[in-house]
């Protein structure tokens, strides 16, 4: 499905840039695919045995050019929850309130205490091991390693203009939103920073980006 754009603006992306990015994406995707399927094994069986329900979890989001597509998840939440929890917060994240009042602003930005998510689905959260299946969308050319986070459809519905620049390229596992901001920055800080990586097209900041995610998982900064 293909969700109409209204960006009259757009960014011009350099091909041999896209070229040199999807070789990327598939020679990390398969280098690390042991180390995923086996940490993918041991989540999954944490999650069959914290809750009834099914391992995976598939969403609709957005992706590049506004196409539509089912982002790969590890189930983190208890089975039938009502969606409308999730859009209201998403309404007033986009209206630049705060999520909760976290004194330190690390997590101003995130819903905390959610009784929707099982205690696994906490850990795997904070540590951002739920998105390890989306590397599949990676190997089908849905998302990259490195790009804007794929936003739900009921978002890109209140996106302007200038927001929709975000969608130009593929959304991505990790990107400067992730390692940089995460839970601290508001929605307009993070397409700001969206739209400035997808002018920069740099090959090297990719891959500086996939390096700084990594410490990032591991103290689970920001994520919740």
């Amino acid at each position: 499905m293909l969700v109409q754009s209204r960006s009259i603006e757009t960014i011009p992306i350099n091909t041999s840039y896209l070229k040199a990015k999807r070789i990327l994406d598939v020679t990390f995707t398969l280098l690390v695919a042991p180390f995923v399927l086996f940490v993918g094994v041991i989540v999954a069986i944490c999650i069959k045995l914290n809750s009834p329900g099914p391992i995976f979890y598939r969403q609709k989001r957005v992706g590049q050019d506004g196409v539509e597509f089912a982002m790969l998840k590890f189930r983190s939440m208890y089975i039938n929850n009502d969606s409308n929890v999730h859009r209201e917060k998403i309404i007033k994240y986009m209206n630049g309130e705060k999520l909760n009042e976290d004194d330190n602003g690390d997590m101003a930005y995130k819903q905390l205490h959610d009784p929707r998510i099982t205690s696994v689905g906490r850990f795997i959260r904070k540590t951002s091991l739920d998105e390890l299946p989306q590397f599949w969308n990676v190997l089908r050319g849905q998302m990259s390693l490195v790009g804007p986070r794929p936003p739900l459809p009921y978002e890109v519905e209140f996106y302007n203009p200038q927001e929709w620049l975000r969608l130009t390229g593929k959304p991505g596992l990790t990107g400067p939103w992730q390692v940089y901001g995460r839970s601290r920055v508001t929605f307009h800080n993070m397409i700001h920073m969206d739209i400035t990586y997808l002018k920069e097209q740099s090959l090297w900041y990719d891959l500086k980006l996939i390096i700084l995610t990594i410490p990032v998982m591991i103290s689970g900064r920001g994520g919740a």
